[in-house]
């Protein structure tokens, strides 16, 4: 039996979910079914099958530091954490993985999982990999297509030959009308295409030779060139931008001879919009998702999300609500989709709200913007136990640091002092300066700014255990 490996892919940005998921904290770091993140559901789903070790895991390189975090919660470490520059969709991603993969003259099964699905049945999920495993190793390119449950055209379909349980795909197809799609589900032999792959490594890479030459080429290229930065390896960014961008399916899933599916009925659901997300979660006798705070009056099939505050709805029927710290949602179940274009519109006027939430994770924590006006604001800043912000100074703003709870220790330019709870300390604009946490809880502070401009790019960094620039 061959090793099997798991591939990761976390390179994703979530907008459709947005305000709840966004550029620097997309959806698959947040715990939208369980208390898990999707990330480590995907992970925790297949650690335990046969001959697995750490993951393999291809993410974006702002994303590190909640990928590697995430993992060690669960006690998991990364066989590799690959960083990539940019985005190139799962064509290179897996062809890096399978790269990295055979570099010691291994030849593994991987397979390849988004970090942002939900199955609910997991133990199916893992007797199909069992079953497909055979077939991959003797060279077949298995994909897991997810039997339909209704005439869905938000996803593709793949058209599988006739016969029982795994067999040769005969076709790919785009996500189809309705009417189409309703001819897909009458037929039988159309399946939802999950995005999930089974596959020895080599015959990717071989395929991919053949079929997508220079991806192949630019992603030896960038794994030739990459650097190791800590715990994570970093593509050379050079050779990566140049990569061709292209997913599994159109470089080589449609070209090859030996494309396989397996149809599954395991609970997927790609969690691809609130509407998806409404249909897996739990529902009241109305029909209704309430997820925090909620109390609903005369109201029917409707999710509703909020993160602190309390969310009454009265007489509503088909909607979507979702409340944050800093934005508030309300579409119509039939217009989630359309969510997208609120995320566009912020990104035209340069509006943090489509890339930051209002609470901004770091690799030392985390700081909560709470409140803020003309020249001031004020955060509320978490740093964990052993951790240290970068020694750093602003050239708009001065700080002054209220200790609310833990033990800091405070470098400000020649000085270095510690402060305990109820004790404060002013940084003066210009100031070299650092913040420690040098007792063994969380050490939460208040800090208030005030300048004539508090943007986080007023940062000047002289050193930086993170290796941050």
């Amino acid at each position: 039996m061959s090793k099997l490996k798991i591939v990761l892919l976390s390179g994703g940005s979530g907008t459709r979910l947005w305000p709840l998921s966004r550029e620097a904290y997309p959806k698959q770091f947040l715990p939208l079914v369980g208390d898990r993140s999707l990330l480590q559901a995907t992970w925790m789903r297949v650690r335990d099958l046969p001959g697995v070790d750490g993951p393999l895991v291809i993410a974006n390189e702002e994303h590190r530091f909640i990928v590697a975090e995430q993992l060690q919660a669960l006690g998991a470490r990364a066989e590799a954490l690959i960083l990539e520059p940019v985005g190139r969709n799962t064509a290179p991603a897996i062809a890096i993985a399978a790269l990295r993969a055979t570099a010691d003259g291994e030849d593994p099964v991987l397979l390849v999982l988004p970090s942002d699905h939900v199955i609910a049945n997991e133990a199916a999920f893992r007797a199909a990999i069992v079953n497909a495993l055979p077939v991959a190793e003797e060279g077949g390119l298995v994909t897991f297509g997810i039997v339909p449950n209704a005439p869905e055209t938000g996803y593709g379909y793949i058209k599988a030959a006739a016969g029982e349980g795994l067999r040769p795909i005969e076709r790919f197809v785009e996500k189809p009308d309705l009417a189409t799609a309703q001819g897909y589900l009458a037929a039988g032999d159309y399946f939802w295409n999950s995005g999930m792959f089974l596959l020895r490594a080599s015959r990717y890479l071989e395929e991919l030779g053949r079929n997508a030459p220079e991806m192949l080429a630019r992603c030896r290229e960038a794994l030739a060139t990459a650097a190791i930065d800590k715990d994570f390896l970093r593509l050379g960014r050079a050779a990566f931008e140049a990569c061709p961008a292209d997913s599994i399916d159109y470089a080589v899933m449609e070209k090859t001879d030996r494309g396989f599916v397996l149809p599954v009925d395991v609970g997927w659901s790609d969690v691809g919009s609130w509407s998806a997300l409404s249909d897996i979660s739990a529902r009241d006798v109305h029909g209704n998702a309430p997820r925090g705070d909620v109390i609903a009056i005369d109201t029917r099939n409707t999710l509703a999300w909020s993160d602190r505050r309390l969310v009454a709805l009265v007489g509503l029927d088909d909607l979507v609500v979702v409340d944050t710290d800093d934005a508030l949602l309300v579409a119509h179940r039939d217009r989630v989709q359309d969510v997208k274009h609120v995320v566009a519109k912020l990104k035209q006027e340069s509006r943090s709200h489509a890339k930051l939430h209002r609470k901004v994770y770091r690799p030392w924590g985390s700081y909560d913007g709470i409140e803020n006006g003309p020249g001031f604001q004020v955060k509320r800043i978490t740093v964990k136990p052993g951790a240290s912000l970068s020694l750093q100074m602003h050239h708009h703003r001065a700080e002054h640091w209220i200790i609310v709870r833990g033990n800091a220790r405070v470098t400000c330019d020649e000085n270095v002092f510690d402060l305990a709870a109820n004790q404060s300390t002013f940084i003066p604009l210009g100031s070299k300066h650092r913040l420690e946490n040098v007792g063994a809880e969380l050490l939460e502070l208040i800090e208030v700014q005030s300048g004539d401009y508090l943007g986080e790019d007023d940062i000047v960094r002289f050193e930086d255990v993170y290796g941050r620039n």
